[in-house]
Parts: structure tokens; sequence; C-alpha cells
């Protein structure tokens, strides 16, 4: 039975496949002898999480290889972040496969990140199903800027270990910042891991406390004059130009144009033999007990999970 109020659970393909990449050992491999560390720990998050959340409708979004719109405002834009081993990407496709023996729709789009998908799906879906939840499963701390009052942030914790859900009450704990100013936050202090430069000379705490007197980075320029000591005020004036780059780089898209029907996401019935037999031949048997309920023998194809 559906419940009365959906639950749409959406995915960072990418994320989790990095998470469980690096979490697992590279000794895992399938029968042929391909790494498959990092497809295990994805299938083992996802499952999981259906099994917690017990979502009506799931989608999974990943990167699509080459430059984003992000690289087109700023050449270095994550141009210090090493590059993963090619057997985490070769894997990738091997998640997405996985997913299409549970029924499960993936996409990605080019030039933008699959933050910004999951960015413009969580927009769609709170303005167009009343009281529907939004559940994000990613492993990257910037999705929490989307965090609302319908709009959760799952992030597996030590490894591939159930997630935790971070709602507005539990980033504010954690940051001392409301979800939307985890973007002014790195525009002000910047990201390394993204190479997002931010104001040079400004750190975490001025950041914060900068936004929690001001909310936001056009409102600490326009109270620029009031900034006090000066030496973070002469900062901000030379950082300003940057500041204003860093915080569109940070920002998440949410108007982007996706071609498909949000109940194109629904969950339903699926052939679990078929599950069965992908999960055996990738040596990974342990899995199957973890496969949601199928009534696919019965006859009945739109039953959800």
């Amino acid at each position: 039975m559906v419940k009365e109020t959906p639950t749409f659970l959406l995915v960072d393909g990418n994320a989790i496949v990095h998470r469980a990449f690096h979490a697992l050992p590279a000794s895992l491999t399938d029968k042929k002898g391909r790494p498959t560390g990092a497809v295990f720990g994805f299938s083992r998050i996802l499952l999981s999480s259906i099994k917690q959340f017990k979502p009506n409708f799931i989608a999974v979004a990943y990167d699509v290889a080459g430059p984003t719109f992000r690289d087109a405002l700023f050449d270095e834009y994550k141009a210090k972040r090493v590059k993963a081993p090619q057997e985490l990407y070769d894997q990738i496709p091997v998640t997405q496969e996985f997913l299409n023996s549970l029924n499960i729709p993936h996409f990605g789009i080019s030039g933008y990140e699959a933050d910004d998908i999951i960015g413009t799906l969580s927009k769609r879906i709170v303005a167009e199903h009343k009281d529907a939840e939004v559940i994000i499963l990613t492993g990257d701390g910037d999705t929490l800027q989307l965090v609302n009052h319908r709009v959760k942030v799952a992030m597996p914790q030590r490894g591939v270990q159930p997630p935790t859900l971070y709602d507005s009450v539990a980033v504010a704990g954690k940051y001392g910042l409301q979800p939307e100013q985890i973007i002014d936050f790195k525009a002000l202090r910047g990201d390394a891991s993204d190479n997002i430069p931010g104001v040079k000379g400004i750190g975490e705490k001025t950041a914060i406390a900068l936004l929690k007197n001001y909310q936001t980075v056009e409102n600490v320029y326009r109270s620029i004059d009031k900034v006090e000591p000066a030496s973070v005020r002469e900062k901000l004036v030379a950082g300003k130009e940057m500041a204003s780059l860093s915080k569109e780089l940070a920002t998440i898209k949410t108007d982007m144009k996706l071609d498909f029907k949000l109940s194109d996401t629904r969950v339903h019935d699926y052939d679990r033999e078929k599950a069965i037999s992908f999960l055996e031949e990738l040596g990974m048997r342990s899995l199957v007990s973890r496969l949601p309920e199928s009534k696919r023998g019965a006859g009945d194809q739109t039953v959800l999970f």
C-alpha cells in the first residue's frame, strides 16, 4: 500500500560509489577477478536505505564525464582534486547494471553534476507533491544546503554503515549554521576539496561569526562599513569578487530542465531472480537477503517494494 505521505529517495551515485570504494578492501573481486568493492558497498548502502526509508519513489543521479558549467566559470574548479583510480570508474557502469536489475532509473546530464540533478528534483518534488518527504542519500556534504522542512540528507557513516539523517536542526547543530547558509560559508571560507577559493584570509570561525551577524554574503557586503575588526573588513573588500564567484560555484542548481516525469521514479516490482543472478555472478551472495521482496511470481507487476 502506498503511504499517504510519499517518500522520494534521491541517490548521488558517484558520491556513494566513491565512499564505498575507499571504505572496502581492493581485494574484493568477482569470478573473473574484476574489482567489486565499490559495487558491493554501493549496493549494500542502497539496499539498506531502501529498507530503512521505505521509499515510494527512487532515482539515482550520476556525474557525466567532461567539464561542467562550473569549469566554465572557474578554470581551476576541482583542479587540485586527486583523480580516483581507474578501478573506481570501471565499477560505476556495474552499479548501473545493478540498478537496472531492480528497475531503478538512473541518469546523468552533460555539463552538470549529480548534485544539480538532485537539487532540481528535490525542488520539483516539494512543489508538485504536497507533503512529500525527500531523502537525499549521499556522501557529499555540499548537499546539506538543500535541507529544509521537507528535505533531509542521509549520509553513510564510517564507510558503509547505516546513514545519519540530517534535518535543519542537525545541520545547525553540526555546523552552527542554517542549511541555506552552507553556500555563504563556502563563499567566505572556500572549499579546498573542490578548489573553491573563498575570501583569502577568512577562516572558519570568522566566516561563521560573519554569517551569524549578517546571515548572507550579500548582507555582509551591504554592511561592510560596520564589519569589525578592520583587518577582516579589508580582507572582505579585497576578496569581494572571489566571494561572489565562490558562492556561484558552491550553489547547487535547482532549476535544470529535466525531460522526464517524476512518476517514472515510482518504485515497482522487479525480477528478483535476475537480481539474484547478478549478485551471484559478482560474488555478492551475502546481499541476496537484503533484496526487497518481489511479487512478480504472483503476476503483480506494480507493487511497491
